[in-house]
Order: structure tokens, then C-alpha cells, then sequence
């Protein structure tokens, strides 16, 4: 019996295709999982800054006009040395007193900032293929990876030899890797600014990706058969990837079966070892005397 105060409305047809009861089927329009974490990370990506400090790493940083920069934070002493360079960036300075600085900026206790402090975006450099092929007529093209550097002192001092010695690029994974800190950027000693810096998403796939691209992949360890000078004079001219790994727990395993040769710097004592970043340099060093 129907109440007298409830219109009498038509019954709503039911979908014939569906069982009563069941839940409409939004299968084909929900993301799958990973490209919903694929979004977020991008998101976190863009929302990403980094404060570099130091009078170097702030200079040479107003002065790359790819750098996106957000915000330039000078005592007034930091100012008249940084000189023009402040003006020509476009920046308006806050000027802080120097005892109030630590308050203004949210730098680690240990930084050395010199008065000076600039947040930015990290750079982006592009594609991988891109950069690694972008060498100087005449100069054998060269990059150097990274397995598992975390260390952002170490990373800094790598860029550092790598722009020294004409490297198109540094490499190391976006994950178990130093990031693009003002730590890393005060050791780079403004190399960060214009040595390429790729931060890539799997170091297995991406070194397949350079054997393709016509890369020699050159794992250096200690445990390498062969000399790196005596390995680079049987290569000619041919691009060069050497790969390093972090001091300690050194390459994975899936890193060295991935490398065309596992070389070794020769030493001349049996106790002889280098940090990571001076092995970086010599074995730059070693592929430029090559040829």
C-alpha cells in the first residue's frame, strides 16, 4: 500500500547488462598504481627546493640563467662581495643581520654560509640520451656513474673532476644517492651549475641504455684483472662509462655484470686504496691521457 504523501513517481529502469545488486564496473577508469606513484613523485619533484650557501655556490648560481631561483638571503657584508652579480640576477636581496641569520634560513648548524643563501630548483638537464652524446668535436665522450654514493661531499668533489676533465655527465640513481643539496653544491665549487647532474630512475636499465648509445662501461674495483691505463689502450677512441661505487659496500653485483670490464687503478702498494671522489678524478685523469 502506497502512503498518500509519496508522489507516485515511475519506477527507475534497472541496467539489464548488471546483476541486481552488484556495483557499477569502474575498473577501466581507475589508474593503475603505478602511474598514480608516477604523479605523486613528480608532484614532489616540482614542489622540491634546495637552499645552497656559501658565497661560490650562491654566485655562480645567480649567474646560470637556467637556474630557477625563489628566494636570495645576504647579510650586508655577503652583498658587497657578491658585488654586481646581485643586480644583473634580477634578485631582490633580503638583508639580514648576521646574528640573525640561522633564524631567517633553514640551513644545518654545521653550514659554512658565509652570509649567503639563495633556495632554487634543482636544474633539470634533460634527457639522458641528450646529454651523453652533446661532446666537443674531437673529444671522446665520457660519463661517469655512481652506485650508491650517498655522501653529498663526495658526489660535489666528482662533479667537480668530472667538469674538469670534459665529462657530459654524472649519473647516480634518484634513490640511494646523494641529492642536490647546498652541502653538495659548496664542494662542487659551482660545477653543480654546469656539469650535468642526472638523477635517473634505474642504473641497470640506464647503462644498457649508454651500451646502446655506443658506451664502453668500465667498472672500477679493486678486484679488476686489468689496469685501467692498460684496458683504455685497447679501446681507441670509443665513449667511455666509468662506474663507481660507494666506499664500503662498493658495486652491487647486478652493477658489475651489467659493465663490459671491472678495472682496477694500479697502485704501487698492496695497502693502496683512494675515497671514491680522488678514484673519480684519476680515472678521468687516465681516459683524457688515453685519447
Amino acid at each position: 500500500m502506497q502512503d498518500n504523501d509519496t508522489p507516485n513517481r515511475p519506477a527507475r529502469p534497472r541496467d539489464a547488462t548488471r546483476p541486481r545488486g552488484d556495483a557499477p564496473d569502474r575498473s577501466r577508469t581507475k589508474k593503475p598504481t603505478w602511474v598514480i606513484d608516477k604523479e605523486r613523485a613528480r608532484r614532489a619533484s616540482a614542489a622540491e627546493t634546495v637552499w645552497l650557501f656559501g658565497l661560490h655556490a650562491v654566485r655562480d648560481a645567480l649567474a646560470n640563467p637556467a637556474r630557477e631561483r625563489l628566494r636570495l638571503v645576504l647579510t650586508r657584508n655577503a652583498a658587497d662581495r657578491l658585488g654586481s652579480i646581485v643586480g644583473t640576477s634580477g634578485m631582490e636581496p633580503e638583508i639580514v643581520d648576521a646574528r640573525s641569520f640561522d633564524k631567517v634560513v633553514p640551513l644545518a648548524g654545521e653550514s659554512v654560509h658565509q652570509g649567503a643563501a639563495l633556495e632554487v630548483k634543482p636544474l633539470g638537464w634533460g634527457k639522458v640520451e641528450d646529454v651523453v652524446l652533446a661532446a666537443p668535436p674531437g673529444l671522446r665522450p665520457l660519463v661517469v656513474a655512481l652506485d650508491r654514493v650517498t655522501d653529498p661531499h663526495n658526489v660535489g668533489a666528482i662533479l667537480r673532476s668530472a667538469e674538469v676533465f670534459g665529462a657530459q655527465a654524472v649519473i647516480a640513481p634518484a634513490r640511494h644517492a646523494a641529492p642536490e643539496t647546498g652541502a653538495l653544491a659548496k664542494t662542487a665549487s659551482g660545477a653543480l651549475e654546469r656539469q650535468p647532474y642526472l638523477r635517473i630512475t634505474n642504473l641497470a636499465d640506464t647503462l644498457v641504455q649508454l651500451k646502446g648509445l655506443g658506451y664502453v662501461l668500465i667498472a672500477l674495483d679493486g678486484t679488476g684483472e686489468q689496469a685501467l691505463p692498460e684496458l683504455l689502450a685497447t679501446l681507441g677512441t670509443r665513449p667511455v662509462c666509468i662506474v663507481l661505487g660507494a666506499e664500503g659496500p662498493g658495486l652491487r653485483d647486478k652493477t658489475i655484470e651489467t659493465c663490459d670490464h671491472v678495472a682496477r687503478i694500479p697502485f704501487a702498494a698492496d695497502f693502496g686504496s683512494l675515497n671514491v671522489s680522488n678514484a673519480a678524478a684519476v680515472a678521468l685523469y687516465a681516459v683524457r691521457q688515453a685519447g
